[in-house]
């Protein structure tokens, strides 16, 4: 009991600040895309920030009601719905942050014809690429509407794991491998091409610097240009996702093939699934200078607003004191 209360405290409070902090991202790049700059990065990291919300939903609410012990309010139909939404929510990162790596490579490539032809001509250009990403993780996960259930559906005899509500039962192993071997194969396609995008840039930026270092002006050198500043912040993003999705392929692994169950091990796993979606959008504040003056600002706004209610408490309260 205490483990399991333990392990609803840990996987709240990340899930909750992930939360918060992908909804404030996702709000102000959507205020950002609905003025005059409409760029495809920025459509990009609305659709990130709204798959890490999916994800964060998905799979955190089920493991923080199983944690604490509460009702089992999902049967089969909530099961099936969460289940199906984090598998492809978790497709939909990989290739979001993909896209963004491309998108982003792209952006600082010299006005060569090929890059020329290469780059969206305007950021309702990615719209298809997202389409296509929905349908490919929708039919790829398809497996789960079938084989994932409800606890409260299963034989007592069953022998499943008790810290969750939903449990997967596959009764054809051919179908599942084949599932499998798809998702690994889109994870690998993806991951290749985000890492020959990144190669690409970190080469761009060598060069970059290499040409600011060549012309020993001081202005120059402590002026980082927009692009290179992006640039920075999606490899940040890019390496953030592969430290989070090796680091829970290792764990998946490793509590497959123990023979001993570690509480600490399944907590550890637990929390680094979650671990990108929570972390992604608290680099995106970090990097952008502008995102860090509207949350300087939001949190000046509470503030006053905070002192207006008081002070309005305390009239009232002398006005009272008055008539009495």
């Amino acid at each position: 009991m205490v483990v399991n209360l333990v392990k609803g405290i840990i996987i709240v409070f990340p899930t909750g600040l992930g939360l918060v902090g992908n909804i404030f991202v996702l709000v102000h790049y959507i205020c950002i895309f609905q003025g005059s700059e409409k760029k495809p990065i920025h459509l990009i990291l609305i659709h990130l920030a709204f798959t890490n919300i999916i994800t964060l939903f998905s799979r955190g609410m089920p493991r923080t009601v199983a944690a604490f012990a509460l009702m089992n309010f999902l049967y089969d139909v909530g099961c099936k719905i969460l289940g199906y939404l984090e598998r492809v929510a978790r497709g939909l990162s990989i290739c979001t942050t993909s896209l963004l790596t491309v998108v982003q490579a792209i952006t600082i490539s010299p006005r060569a014809p090929r890059w020329r032809r290469l780059k969206p001509r305007s950021a309702w250009h990615v719209l298809p690429l997202f389409l296509f990403f929905w349908m490919l993780n929708s039919l790829i996960s398809m497996n789960l509407l079938f084989y994932i259930k409800s606890i409260n559906s299963m034989n007592t005899s069953q022998n499943i794991r008790r810290d969750n509500y939903c449990y997967f039962q596959p009764h054809n192993w051919i179908i599942r491998w084949i599932f499998t071997g798809l998702m690994v194969f889109r994870d690998a396609v993806f991951q290749g091409v985000m890492g020959g995008a990144s190669g690409h840039m970190v080469c761009l930026l060598h060069k970059h610097h290499q040409h600011v270092l060549h012309l020993q002006t001081s202005k120059l050198l402590h002026r980082t240009p927009p692009e290179v500043k992006a640039s920075q912040s999606v490899l940040l993003l890019m390496l953030c996702f592969l430290f989070f999705y090796w680091t829970d392929c290792f764990l998946t692994l490793h509590l497959n093939f123990s023979l001993h169950k570690d509480s600490l091990t399944e907590i550890t796993q637990e929390t680094v699934t979650l671990g990108y979606a929570i972390v992604s959008p608290f680099v995106l504040i970090y990097r952008d200078g502008h995102l860090v003056e509207c949350s300087f600002k939001i949190s000046g706004n509470i503030h006053d607003f905070t002192k207006m209610i008081k002070k309005t408490f305390y009239i009232a309260q002398e006005n009272h004191y008055k008539k009495t």
